[in-house]
């Protein structure tokens, strides 16, 4: 697993290195206007920033941190997470490594529950986390700084439900109650582990979630980390098989018809239950096939996606060496399943992602060194038709150049009140979706849950909601529609006038938001669109989850800002970078014109020089065409 995770680095890291190379010649060429400069850095960023997310998703007591303990860290010969009977991990945890930080655990108090923050947005706010120390060095304290993520603690009924963990309503909610009166629950909403492990440094993080309970109950898990985790391993016990629960859970979260992705797969774990010294190995061999095919017929699966296991054996087999007890635990397959699906999923999203972008990098290289060609060339021509001419054909040249140069300076003057256009329509753009309007629509539902405290107003209130985002971004569609036909019309107008070879102006396009917000929609309407229980603990649940559906939606008009931003600054790279080649031009022509009027002595070295200009375009045209060959390669590599 660490060398797959190293391979795929070192991919990600050759494709930059390539990438870089075309970027640096591209540069000293002259030949990177504004939006080819921000598809380079988008490019780069995402090379560099790339991560892995696995998320571990079961019922308590069904082997979720032990399976993790067996693939990830049976090289440190002990557990590191902290595994037995009942419930082990209380809380959402991250096993990730940050080089920025010292190795630690990161703790999220649970009483952060109670105010209208996600933990997303507490992820800006390092003061709000508890921050312990893991001493790797010393096996005993690292396991006690890590089984913080097991520590409960005792409340009100009234703590419990205002931070919505207690639910009056539940037939079990009795069973929760100790004889004080108290609930007990986790004392930590969210942990961060922060480790030096090979597989951790190469990007990979690591989600260990608690029960399925919790999957209803904290809307992070529900809205965010599992439904964009890339892979994401659902673990059933093989003595009981797929519970009614399990189904629900898998349908609506994590099944086709819920997270988002590839790499879905699920664990039948425990199966040393099934083993029997009174029975043939074929015989239990043949028990395990029948509860891995009644898994996936009940979960709408191919067989080969269920993977039968023994997460305490293999862990056992991997400390011990005892390579007959890790391959009866049958761990190999699930983890050559895992990393055979995951770094290839991943690897082709970059990929292609990649090829659209390099695509419109290489056509506005192209463009460029077309158009500047030409210029030299015309230029070549001009003096070459010179040789032997008059003093009088010369001075008519220049005054034929002169006359362009009037032309050309009154289509610029013209462009600015298409600019003044154009900063109008950028200004109304940000009406619809500028941040002001994304914090006026948060505060009005908020305002709407404070007025109504049933469950039916404010769902009705999230529904609005909703429905005044997609309001919003169809404006906003419609306004950067509008900007590129406008500034469309402004290409072809200037290309028809003054033969300019002019890329499409750069497209941009919502889309992605759209669909962010439409997968929030759908896993608020997975929550709440059907209850109709009129509750105060379905009204706390409501509102925790509206806090991170709105982080959420913050977070996507923040990205689709900062992308709008950047594309209404780099809209016209294209053009003005045409306009002010052309007008280098002009001012050449005149100028060897002038120059050869006033001694004709000069035109050869003139000609000379253009010439040299014309091979070196040529010596740059090729070498950027063997560095793009170079990049496809890194990249298809």
């Amino acid at each position: 697993m660490v060398r797959d995770l190293e391979q795929y680095s070192a991919w990600r890291q050759d494709v930059r290195t390539a990438l870089q190379a075309y970027q640096q010649a591209a540069q000293a060429a002259a030949l990177v206007d504004g939006a080819t400069g921000l598809r380079l850095a988008r490019c780069l960023s995402r090379l560099l920033d790339d991560r892995l997310s696995v998320a571990f998703v079961a019922e308590f007591s069904r082997g979720k941190s032990e399976l993790i303990n067996a693939i990830f860290f049976a090289d440190y010969g002990q557990r590191i997470l902290p595994s037995g009977a009942g419930r082990t991990t209380m809380c959402p945890t991250e096993l990730l490594y940050h080089a920025g930080w010292e190795p630690s655990i990161r703790l999220l108090p649970i009483e952060t529950r109670a105010h209208n923050l996600s933990t997303s947005d507490y992820r800006d706010l390092p003061g709000a986390w508890t921050v312990l120390p893991l001493n790797l060095d010393a096996g005993d304290d690292m396991q006690e700084a890590v089984r913080q993520v097991s520590l409960t603690r005792r409340v009100s009924v009234e703590d419990a439900t205002r931070y919505g963990l207690y639910d009056a309503d539940d037939a079990d909610a009795s069973a929760m109650l100790g004889e004080d009166g108290l609930v007990e629950i986790s004392m930590w909403r969210h942990a961060i582990i922060n480790f030096p492990h090979p597989l951790l440094k190469q990007g990979l993080v690591i989600l260990d979630t608690p029960g399925l309970n919790a999957i209803g109950t904290e809307p992070e898990l529900t809205l965010n980390l599992i439904p964009n985790a890339h892979a994401v391993l659902f673990i059933l016990a093989a003595d009981t098989g797929v519970t009614r629960s399990d189904i629900e859970v898998w349908r609506n979260h994590i099944g086709a018809d819920g997270a988002k992705g590839t790499g879905r797969l699920v664990v039948l774990n425990k199966i040393d239950s099934m083993w029997d010294e009174l029975r043939a190995s074929e015989e239990v061999s043949q028990a395990i096939a029948r509860q891995q095919a009644s898994v996936a017929h009940l979960l709408a699966l191919d067989e080969a996606q269920v993977f039968p296991v023994s997460a305490q054996k293999a862990l056992v087999g991997k400390i011990n060496h005892d390579h007959a007890l890790l391959e009866k635990s049958r761990l190999l397959p699930l983890e050559a399943a895992l990393f055979n699906e995951l770094i290839p999923a991943r690897k082709n999203i970059i990929r292609h992602q990649l090829d659209f972008d390099l695509a419109a990098i290489l056509a506005a290289q192209q463009v460029q060194c077309t158009a500047r060609a030409r210029g030299i060339a015309e230029q070549l021509h001009e003096l070459h038709s010179l040789r032997g001419k008059n003093q009088s054909v010369i001075a008519h040249m220049m005054r034929r150049v002169d006359i362009e140069k009037k032309q050309f300076d009154s289509s610029v003057f013209k462009l600015q009140a298409t600019r003044a256009v154009f900063t109008r329509l950028s200004t109304e753009l940000y009406t619809s979706l500028g941040m002001d309007i994304v914090r006026d629509d948060i505060d009005a539902v908020r305002l709407a849950m404070q007025r109504s405290r049933f469950f039916t107003g404010l769902r009705e209130a999230v529904r609005q909601y909703f429905e005044r985002i997609g309001q919003n971004l169809d404006r906003s569609e419609r306004k950067t529609a509008e900007i590129a036909d406008m500034m469309a019309g402004m290409y072809r107008k200037f290309a028809a006038e003054h033969g300019l070879t002019l890329a499409t102006p750069m497209p941009f396009t919502l889309a992605r938001y759209r669909q962010q917000i439409s997968d929030i929609e759908a896993a608020y309407h997975q929550q709440f669109g059907t209850a109709t229980l009129l509750t105060t603990s379905r009204v706390v649940l409501m509102e925790k989850f509206f806090d991170t559906i709105a982080s959420r939606v913050r977070r996507s008009f923040t990205e689709a800002n900062d992308d709008a931003s950047a594309w209404l600054k780099v809209i016209m790279a294209p053009l003005e970078a045409q306009i002010v080649d052309y007008k280098e031009q002009l001012k050449l022509r005149f100028a060897s014109i002038q120059r050869i009027h006033d001694a004709t002595g000069t035109l050869e070295q003139k000609i000379a020089s253009f010439e040299a200009s014309l091979a070196a375009l040529e010596r740059d045209r090729q070498q950027l065409a063997q560095l793009a060959a170079l990049l496809r390669q890194a990249i298809d590599a």
